[in-house]
């Protein structure tokens, strides 16, 4: 493979299960064509830094502090709706909704189909059962439990949205799978038939049971082993049946392509984003809770539509910063911009079109913040959600800017000193 420094067959043998298979193939010739491949890998919208900045090395110390390592994990067991399988039983309403069974993992019950996005049931996100990060809650349900799936949709090959084991259950029944261009040869190793598959590049389209599903560009990358990287795409995904539309972010850091999907596929009902895992170490390829919502906005044509539900936090500990950090950030950079992010316990259905009412459910079993917790923002989702339909009028409002515009983007654990500075969350440029 140009380029990527293909292994021997020796060492493709011994290479365990879990870290997939390389493209070969009219795969690999359909790469090399791609237009989103040159010089011999796949390459971001715009660039950006996969590999941690060298400051990192240097950060570990104050990272590996008992208070700071506390704080990287809730002080008690976090709270995982006990009654998903029952809720999910009967149709929405609304005919849209969405459940958070962790991290990046969402069930979307979208025009009367299921779609799973980035099913992740493992014990740890890892090739590995004793080594790697563990999740910090129980799965809701049974992956098993799930009937009646549609299609699964996979952003890109990392193990924190990639895993074998669930990826091996969910194939032995008859559903689809749509996947960047090149992650196709992950699951055929696992074996996921071929024709089971739907390999995209970004901008193309499938349709499924009345769906239609599109990659979209994201600013991230890709690789489950130490050699091979940059060989399969990552993407964000946009589905609708027509009358909803939904926005699955993956991993991505911001980039100006977010206005350009929300211009050619919404507006969206929901967008669902990533704001975990950050850190100033590696700004490009993750967003902070600020960029996720500004990310939101944008894609809603540079005024708030529809819902944003943060994902990729709270189940794995990826980053420097605190558990209950890009909970915080993202409540609050919602209040700034008139936003309705909606932050549901694991395993909580709930339909856009009904937003819940606000529930921090993270203050209960997080690590309390040196200087305390911030004081709530004053409108609820339900305010926020009638002055973006137009129906009521923000009310200004007197409270400290809850995100600091110039602050660091890595949390870190540290929570500030006082009441307005505690989201020391980056805005983007």
């Amino acid at each position: 493979m140009t380029g990527a420094g293909r292994m021997s067959s020796r060492l493709v043998k011994l290479r365990p299960a879990p870290f997939g298979a390389d493209p070969t193939g009219a795969r690999l010739e359909r790469i090399l064509k791609s237009p989103n491949y040159a010089d011999g890998a796949f390459v971001n919208p715009v660039g950006a830094r996969v590999a941690p900045s060298g400051a990192l090395v240097k950060s570990i110390p104050a990272a590996m502090r008992k208070e700071a390592r506390l704080s990287r994990s809730p002080a008690r067991r976090v709270p995982v709706h006990p009654t998903t399988l029952a809720d999910i039983s009967r149709p929405p309403a609304s005919g849209l909704r969405l459940t958070w069974m962790g991290h990046s993992s969402v069930l979307a019950e979208i025009g009367g189909r299921r779609v799973l996005f980035d099913p992740v049931w493992g014990e740890r996100c890892s090739p590995f059962a004793f080594a790697g990060p563990r999740r910090m809650h129980p799965t809701p349900v049974p992956v098993e439990s799930l009937t009646d799936l549609d299609v699964v949709v996979i952003s890109h090959d990392h193990y924190d949205h990639l895993d074998m084991p669930t990826i091996v259950a969910l194939a032995r029944r008859d559903v689809l799978f749509a996947v960047p261009l090149g992650v196709g040869s992950h699951l055929e190793h696992w074996g996921v038939p071929p024709e089971r598959l739907r390999e995209l590049d970004w901008n193309e389209s499938t349709e499924v049971a009345g769906l239609t599903l599109t990659a979209t560009s994201a600013r991230h990358f890709c690789g489950r082993g130490l050699r091979g990287r940059q060989q399969t795409l990552w993407a964000s995904w946009v589905v609708t049946d027509g009358t909803h539309r939904i926005y699955h972010s993956g991993d991505t850091g911001y980039f100006p392509g977010f206005a350009d999907i929300g211009a050619q596929h919404g507006p969206f009902d929901a967008t669902m984003i990533q704001i975990g895992a950050y850190s100033q170490f590696w700004p490009d390829i993750h967003m902070t809770p600020a960029e996720g919502v500004q990310a939101h906005v944008d894609l809603s044509g540079g005024e708030p539509h529809g819902v944003m539900m943060p994902i990729h936090w709270g189940t794995f500990n990826l980053a420097q910063h605190a558990w209950s950090d890009p909970a915080e950030g993202t409540v609050a950079a919602a209040r700034t911009t008139g936003s309705v992010a909606v932050t549901p316990r694991v395993g909580a259905p709930f339909e856009p079109a009904d937003p819940r009412p606000d529930d921090w459910w993270w203050r209960e079993v997080a690590v309390v913040p040196s200087g305390g917790w911030p004081v709530r923002p004053e409108f609820p989702n339900a305010e926020a959600a009638a002055i973006n339909d137009g129906s009521a009028e923000a009310e200004p409002s007197d409270a400290p800017d809850a995100a600091a515009p110039d602050a660091a983007s890595d949390g870190g654990g540290d929570s500030g000193d006082g009441v307005g500075d505690d989201y020391e969350v980056a805005r983007p440029s």
